[in-house]
């Protein structure tokens, strides 16, 4: 069943008291060694659940896309999907997803839409449970983002998603250093 547009929810809202509504907050993120080459992605529930994964040739803005509908999928009940993908966030902001479906999964430059296998089942989910999109800045500092960051560059590079409960141990997570990427 649809429901309203809720575009205009990126922010987080507060009830009547002012606690914060009950949804699970999840950051995102993508990651391409070269663009299009061997992709990853990543969501990070702060203290909680995370998990990413891989493709072999993808793109960063498929990668982006992936982690949101993988994240979606795998929480229940109301969700904030935190990225610092624009192309994301914008599709739910800016309302892209309504003028696709009108013209049949056409964009306005009257291209079929791409990544259109990941789309698809995200707006279906938005259109049935309160799901919301907030914009982080990527690479500002935000423990969050920057740890999905991290995950999404790893599954990228070695091809191999992980899963668990927690704050990934630190052998898990490559940490970044002058000359790159470092265990």
């Amino acid at each position: 069943m649809a429901r309203p547009d809720q575009s205009n929810r990126t922010r987080s809202s507060r009830r009547a008291g002012g606690r914060p509504p009950d949804r699970t907050v999840v950051y995102t993120d993508g990651a391409c060694s070269g663009n299009p080459g061997p992709g990853g992605w990543a969501w990070v529930i702060p203290g909680g659940r995370y998990r990413s994964g891989s493709e072999t040739h993808s793109t960063n803005q498929r990668m982006e896309l992936a982690a949101a509908l993988d994240a979606v999928r795998s929480i229940d009940g109301a969700v904030e999907v935190v990225s610092d993908s624009a192309y994301v966030v914008n599709c739910f902001r800016q309302g892209w997803w309504k003028g696709w479906l009108a013209r049949g999964w056409i964009n306005t430059k009257k291209q079929p839409v791409a990544n259109r296998d990941l789309w698809e089942p995200l707006v279906d989910l938005y259109r049935s449970r309160p799901i919301s999109f907030r914009w982080v800045k990527g690479h500002g500092g935000n423990k969050w983002n920057d740890l999905a960051d991290r995950l999404a560059v790893q599954a990228s590079l070695t091809q191999q998603g992980v899963e668990g409960e927690g704050t990934p141990p630190p052998g898990h997570v490559p940490v970044p250093d002058r000359d790159g990427w470092r265990s």
